[in-house]
């Protein structure tokens, strides 16, 4: 890729030595985002939750990333798995934070189907 931005081409090269990282997938979502590419942003949060779903810093970014796109169901959803993962680890950090994230979104009877 031409012009690519020096941390995206560094983060690449990992993701070859290393392809299943998830610390490498999460900062390449997060670049993806700084870049103002949100599909492919989305797409490496996706993997995080697919491959990695313990990966509890996915589920926060992830959420907002869903509210950027009006999606505002799936950031709901996103910040309730994500509390249920910090609340099995116990990350009292991380479960504030979704659940301060996915109180601001309303409460579960709005996203009821």
């Amino acid at each position: 890729m031409k012009n690519m931005p020096a941390k995206l081409d560094q983060l690449l090269q990992f993701l070859k030595l290393t392809p299943n990282e998830p610390f490498i997938l999460f900062a390449l979502a997060k670049e993806y985002e700084n870049l103002a590419q949100r599909e492919t942003a989305l797409e490496y949060y996706t993997q995080l939750v697919k491959n990695h779903p313990n990966y509890v810093g996915t589920y926060y970014h992830l959420g907002k990333l869903h509210e950027q796109q009006q999606d505002f169901r799936k950031a709901f959803y996103t910040y309730q798995k994500g509390m249920d993962v910090a609340r099995n680890q116990g990350d009292q950090h991380a479960l504030s934070e979704l659940a301060g994230a996915k109180l601001n979104l309303g409460d579960a009877e709005e996203f009821e189907e």
